[in-house]
């Protein structure tokens, strides 16, 4: 087997590595990321009729050969193939594990977590309320230590902003941009709060333009994209939180916090993102933004140490 007994594996969004990474360390065991590429045809195929996928991927994949790690953790459509293969060619001594709906039988796997919200069942499903992520209480109260005095200037409460961007059925707009931040600049005004944002990949420069202006003449701070990203530590700090809803990843991981989860409803929505939404608005855990700073209490969100849990159970650690 090797070296490293577990592998993780995706095709390199940030979304899905940070899912498959933060299982792979709920999970404890020594591990390896992989990010690969598929060329044409395999890329078209569907994932359990994709034969020799692993002569398919493309020449900045990273290398895919034995020896097999006892465990392999992959998300997103486009690895399924992959862990099939390894599945087959380890001869069942690789487990593997599958994050995000595969969109082929749940048969070819050991082990399939899908958001509830996908409706998948099975004996081998294991069906979450978010997404898998990397936020644990540790990790927040480690990075807010570290980066307190980064934000010692701005009042509290403090509004911690999260902010996506546009996908393939969200847009974010600079108009949008001015709007979600002339709100967040009453927010302040009104209770005399900060506000620390900070913006993803894919948010694009005319938004934070557009934020930053709208912020202007309020106490806030908007990451740049320099130094050490105060992701984690906003996480740790705000006494609440605003997130754009494009992103059931940033949804989740701020809805893992115990705190007051506020999200920023953007047109276009999925059939699945509106029925994630509605799920977790209909359990108290969020509400929409934008409304005035109030505090509740719910059952945060984060399913990643119950599903570690199984996964170290069917490797019988």
């Amino acid at each position: 087997m090797s070296a490293a007994r577990c592998w993780t594996l995706t095709t390199g969004e940030a979304g899905m590595t940070s899912q498959a990474i933060g299982l792979a360390e709920a999970v404890g065991l020594p591990f390896e990321h992989k990010t690969i590429g598929l060329r044409a045809p395999w890329r078209w195929l569907p994932g359990h009729l994709c034969p020799g996928v692993l002569h398919g991927l493309s020449p900045d994949s990273d290398p895919v050969a034995p020896p097999w790690p006892e465990l392999l953790i992959t998300c997103g459509r486009r690895s399924t193939a992959v862990s099939i293969a390894i599945r087959r060619l380890s001869g069942g001594q690789t487990h593997t594990v599958h994050i995000q709906d595969p969109q082929i039988p749940a048969r070819y796997f050991d082990l399939v977590v899908p958001p509830r919200h996908d409706g998948l069942e099975g004996d081998n499903v294991i069906a979450t309320r978010g997404a898998m992520h990397r936020v644990t209480p540790e990790k927040l109260a480690e990075a807010a230590q570290a980066q307190a005095q980064r934000f010692a200037h701005l009042p509290r409460p403090l509004v911690a902003v999260l902010v996506g961007g546009s996908n393939r059925t969200c847009r974010l707009t600079p108009q949008v941009s001015t709007s979600i931040g002339k709100q967040l600049a009453v927010l302040a005004r009104n209770h005399g709060a900060g506000i620390a944002l900070t913006p993803s990949r894919r948010t694009g420069a005319d938004n934070v333009e557009a934020l930053r202006e709208a912020l202007h003449g309020v106490p806030h701070f908007i990451w740049d994209g320099q130094g050490e990203n105060p992701y984690f530590a906003l996480l740790g700090l705000a006494d609440h939180i605003v997130v754009t809803g494009d992103s059931v990843s940033m949804v989740s991981e701020a809805a893992s916090t115990g705190k007051p989860v506020y999200v920023v409803d953007l047109e276009g929505y999925s059939k699945r993102l509106v029925v994630f939404h509605h799920q977790l608005r209909r359990e108290g855990v969020t509400r929409a933004f934008p409304g005035p700073l109030e505090h509740w209490d719910y059952e945060p969100v984060n399913d990643t140490p119950q599903v570690a849990a199984r996964i170290r159970q069917m490797l019988g650690m």
